[in-house]
């Protein structure tokens, strides 16, 4: 235990700590890749010397991998990427275990600015981000600092976007790792991650049947592949909305309705988004929407069901239950908005698995010890995760489930790579 990190953190009550730890004691205990790497950071040190600043999610499982990072060395300083998200008891029991918090529950605006402006305040030279908060907030606040970060990676989809808008204006002053586009992190974290965990946080949070009722996704990417994929599972009449003529014929290929949201909305009981932008649901498609249908967001940013239209068409909501706000129309209809738009697997629960989020923070892992192996030496702008960091990852999975595959001999590896006919 640290008394001097409790006392540096920003923190709501640290007599919550007992049963964060218990949190993260449960979410380490079903990380075998995870832990797998930390004894190899424990061994080593890879870290040695250097600050990492994280704005994750902060709940159990992110938790869990700071410590990873304490234990290969590093000095851990973290802010929560989303107030809501932010769990208390688990942030105590981080500050407990040697990490440097600044992150509270359901923080104004205000508050969460500050936070992220006392985590850059340490001077870090390592970035792990969720939505690329802290690397907007150093390229346009703090540009004094830019010479000092050796890199970074970005965990989920909508943090890549901005960061290639960056690179694409060159405005990009250190090399990022997409992390969210590695193959073991997008094909298990955004699908089945998602998939489960944010029907999870819908049904925990209204305490209504799915099965029978027609759910509304509105984006078919891998997010919204394991959305659809789960709502059909549930027993929903699953519909796709999408703007992509290919990841519209692919939901098609699936099975899926596909339409327009306009016309989507009339017949949803549920309309959940996974897009990545803004106003996906909006003043339009609540003019048409049915008595009690149910909206959640699955996307970072709490922007893609428009509050302000649903406001002026509305008025301000009344909270019914906790995380749900109801709408009432003029007409008397009434649609429930949960978690305030905000990401519902985290604001109205408790996030993806931990097997899942095994693989995902194993790849963030070893991206930070590659950056910290090639320091200086990388090109400012967004870079895929190495292919290696992928297979390894797979690899410690397999081994962990006791699974084993074959190999290629030496003869079929020659064919692979001639050309000659025989």
């Amino acid at each position: 235990m640290t008394e001097s990190k409790v006392a540096r953190s920003s923190l709501r009550d640290p007599s919550l700590a007992p049963e964060g730890h218990l949190k993260l004691d449960w979410a380490g205990r079903h990380m075998p890749v995870l832990n797998e790497i930390r004894a190899e950071f424990e061994a080593g040190r890879p870290l040695a010397g250097r600050r990492l600043a994280m704005c994750l999610h902060l709940e159990a499982k992110t938790a869990y991998l700071a410590t990873v990072f304490l234990a290969g060395g590093a000095e851990v300083v973290v802010c929560g990427s989303n107030p809501l998200s932010t769990q208390d008891d688990v942030c105590a029991a981080l500050a407990e275990r040697g990490v440097t918090v600044h992150a509270w529950h359901n923080a104004t605006p205000e508050e969460y600015r500050e936070h992220l402006n006392r985590v850059l305040d340490t001077r870090p030279d390592l970035i792990l981000d969720d939505g690329a908060d802290l690397v907007t907030a150093l390229h346009t606040q703090r540009r004094d600092q830019l010479g000092e970060i050796i890199g970074g990676s970005e965990e989920t989809t909508t943090g890549v976007l901005r960061l290639k808008a960056m690179a694409d204006e060159g405005a990009l002053a250190f090399p990022m790792f997409a992390v969210n586009d590695a193959y073991m992190k997008h094909l298990f974290d955004n699908r089945y991650g998602t998939g489960q965990s944010a029907w999870d946080g819908i049904m925990r949070t209204t305490n209504l049947t799915v099965a029978g009722k027609t759910a509304v996704v509105a984006g078919y990417g891998w997010c919204g592949k394991g959305l659809a994929m789960r709502a059909r599972g549930l027993g929903a009449r699953v519909v796709v909305t999408e703007v992509d003529p290919i990841a519209a014929n692919e939901a098609l290929m699936e099975g899926f309705e596909v339409m327009p949201m306009v016309r989507a909305a009339a017949r949803a009981d549920f309309i959940v988004t996974a897009t990545g932008c803004e106003g996906v649901v909006r003043a339009e498609h609540y003019e048409v929407m049915k008595d009690g249908c149910v909206l959640a967001n699955a996307g970072h940013f709490d922007v893609e069901l428009s509050r302000p239209d649903l406001e002026r068409a509305a008025g301000r909501p009344r909270r019914v239950r906790k995380n749900v706000d109801e709408y009432r129309f003029p007409d008397g209809r009434r649609v429930y908005l949960l978690a305030e738009g905000r990401l519902v697997n985290l604001a109205a629960g408790d996030g993806h698995p931990a097997e899942i989020m095994d693989l995902a923070f194993a790849v963030q892992a070893l991206a930070q010890q590659h950056l910290v192996e090639r320091a200086w030496k990388l090109p400012r702008t967004v870079l895929p995760v190495p292919r290696e960091i992928d297979l390894r990852v797979a690899e410690l999975r397999l081994r962990a489930l006791g699974v084993s595959i074959d190999r290629l001999t030496p003869e079929q590896e020659a064919y692979l790579r001639s050309w000659r006919p025989e």
